[in-house]
């Protein structure tokens, strides 16, 4: 199989990277700046969708694009230090490198703070592209050349379909494998400690006859 055909695009939130304590954290800073609620535990059990959208939960429409602003200042001082690796994400990034395959981050998180997760986590990625979400992601990992693209939201699956490449979803976020599969994902995985067996035999020529 070609190199174009081992090259692999992952979601970063809760796929390669856990940013739930930092990402709480920050929102929790914003309330605090701004002087308005916001119920961090609750934006950390539906994380996916774009920062302006769970902003839009917590205050008028004309006060979110300030809210914003605040949250984008914070996030590389308070959240990118606390922000780990996911379980098997490293070696799962490895495994798409070692068959001579490139690999991509496609996230609905700004440009400019994936690419710095990215490197504070010490991943070895090719490409990394930003704010976009849902089937929005297609296009970018059709450039990309993507063959398959694996994250952790029903969301992820429509980029994945938008995008022409093989589903690969991780119940590692808000949504449990049955709801995975039901959105319709070609293949489920408990995380990506399973990524790499599975990779290596979805490459082979025989895995795809």
């Amino acid at each position: 199989m070609s190199d174009l055909m081992n090259s692999v695009g992952f979601d970063l939130d809760l796929t390669l990277a856990d940013t739930r304590a930092g990402i709480a954290a920050v929102y929790e800073e914003v309330a605090l700046r701004i002087g308005v609620f916001i119920d961090s535990v609750a934006v950390v059990a539906r994380l996916g969708p774009p920062l302006e959208w769970e902003l839009a939960n917590w205050m008028p429409a004309e006060e979110v694009p300030a809210a914003a602003d605040v949250y984008r200042e914070l996030y590389p001082s308070i959240a990118i230090p606390v922000t780990t690796l996911m379980p098997g994400a490293r070696e799962a990034v490895e495994a798409v490198r070692r068959a001579g395959g490139r690999v991509a981050v496609v996230t609905g998180k700004n440009a400019r703070d994936a690419a710095s997760t990215v490197e504070f986590l010490g991943l070895e990625v090719d490409e990394v592209a930003g704010s976009v979400f849902g089937a929005a992601k297609g296009p970018a990992l059709a450039a990309f050349g993507a063959a398959a693209y694996v994250g952790d939201h029903v969301a992820d699956i429509d980029a994945a379909r938008a995008g022409g490449v093989v589903s690969v979803a991780v119940a590692t976020g808000v949504y449990p494998a049955g709801e995975l599969r039901d959105h319709g994902a070609d293949v489920i995985l408990g995380d990506l400690t399973e990524f790499a067996e599975w990779f290596g035999g979805w490459r082979t020529p025989a895995a795809l006859v």
